[in-house]
């Protein structure tokens, strides 16, 4: 009995345990592949909108653009998430992208390449998006048992992290080679393989939901739920730190640091921006591999804090080797960060509200085009990327340093109590209680 104990245990704790279920091979070969199709289109709209304009300002505005279509269908997401089969949703906003893809690639091969259109692009793409983002957090809850999802939602963001890394690569070298329009014309490809991987996964049945329900009474049960429950809010609002403070340097900057601190083109876009990916494999490896740090909430911090320094060591490099370095390192703290704080939050939220919640907790996502404008607008009115990052650091170490000191939630949280306030069935997707 013993025995056979231990090796269950060993079976639900290794790096790859969550590979010996099919349907959550399906999902992460999914995942990967929307990643994929995320990070060459974010490389493409940074270099055409930058190559237009030569201005960080409008770099920032793209995203903005992005940011407030998520913020309009947040709201709706949650409770569509909870309500509608996740299945079909999933395959419609999948198809939706292939669509506006391919109509943008189309137009850029036709050489209409209108700033107003790649706002529209990214503001619907940023939409439906947002969604999908949304829906592979709950969906992992629905094929994954109980105690298998921390290495489940870690596995998710190492392939997220090696996405990161070939992708905007990928990117940057599509671009070199075909165009702006090859680089749409792969994204659309890349659709399609996502719609054959998601029919591939054997869905749970669809529960019986109360027909007498709206859209007001859902958000307000969420909101409530965050509102009451101090765990969840205090994990959440560290979590806002990460888009708005550490994303845009990512997202937003890099371009500007190719062109004009490191005198590089697409090719070194795409190199700055899959360093991050390379550390963000490396962090998401270990964090899958985690089985004997308890306090979790107090590594989340201490991962932000070491993000901080080692982003502030890569805005101050003069040579390109050692930003790269430090864009390594970089990564690798950004994902262990990621990668816990998402498995604290999730493990927080019942299911009955799970996809409302994730909907709320995916505005911290939303606001990364706001603290991107601020990136693009500081740098053209600082002169240059380098002040503006180091006053992004400055702010998230100091932040930081505040939740280390303040919040016993942060500093003694561990991750067996968070597996241990919901059940465990045999069945995906154990219930909270």
């Amino acid at each position: 009995m013993r025995q056979a104990q231990m090796m269950s245990e060993k079976m639900s704790t290794g790096t790859f345990a969550s590979f010996r279920i099919k349907n959550f091979r399906y999902l992460l070969g999914s995942t990967v592949l929307s990643n994929a199709a995320q990070w060459i289109q974010m490389v493409a709209l940074s270099w055409i909108v930058y190559d237009i304009t030569g201005s960080g300002t409008m770099l920032g505005a793209i995203n903005l653009a992005r940011s407030f279509a998520s913020f309009l269908v947040i709201p709706i997401a949650g409770p569509l998430m909870d309500r509608m089969s996740r299945r079909k949703l999933a395959l419609l906003e999948n198809g939706f992208l292939f669509l506006i893809t391919l109509f943008l690639a189309t137009a850029l091969l036709t050489g209409y390449s209108r700033l107003w259109c790649l706002f529209l692009f990214s503001f619907f793409a940023g939409m439906v998006q947002t969604v999908d983002m949304a829906i592979r957090q709950v969906l992992v809850f629905d094929l994954v048992p109980r105690n298998l999802t921390p290495n489940a939602l870690a596995l998710i963001q190492t392939g997220w992290g090696v996405m990161r890394s070939l992708g905007p690569a990928l990117g940057g070298f599509l671009i070199l080679w075909f165009g702006p329009h090859g680089n749409f014309f792969v994204q659309a490809g890349i659709y399609v393989l996502i719609a054959i991987t998601l029919l591939q996964i054997e869905f749970p049945p669809k529960k019986t939901v109360d027909r007498d329900y709206s859209l007001l009474k859902d958000l307000v049960e969420a909101t409530r739920y965050v509102v009451k429950e101090r765990t969840t809010r205090t994990f959440m609002l560290l979590g806002v730190l990460l888009p708005l403070l550490i994303v845009p340097i990512f997202a937003v900057l890099p371009p500007v640091y190719a062109k004009d601190i490191f005198g590089g083109g697409p090719d070194t876009l795409g190199y700055l921006m899959s360093t991050v990916g390379l550390g963000g494999v490396v962090g998401g490896l270990l964090s899958a591999s985690f089985r004997r740090v308890e306090r979790r909430g107090l590594l989340q911090v201490v991962a932000l804090l070491l993000l901080s320094v080692s982003l502030s060591c890569f805005a101050l490099s003069q040579k390109l080797s050692s930003a790269l370095f430090f864009l390594v390192l970089s990564g690798l703290f950004e994902m262990i960060f990621l990668v816990t704080n998402q498995v604290l939050l999730q493990l927080t939220i019942p299911d009955r509200l799970r996809g409302r919640v994730t909907a709320l907790v995916n505005l911290n996502i939303a606001l990364a085009p706001f603290g991107g404008l601020i990136a693009g607008f500081g740098s053209d009115l600082l002169g240059g990327p380098r002040q503006i990052t180091l006053l992004f650091t400055f702010t998230t170490f100091i932040i930081s340093v505040l939740f280390l000191l303040c919040s016993s939630t942060v500093r003694e949280y561990r991750i067996s109590q968070a597996i241990a306030s919901c059940s465990t069935h045999e069945t995906p997707g154990p219930k909270c209680k």
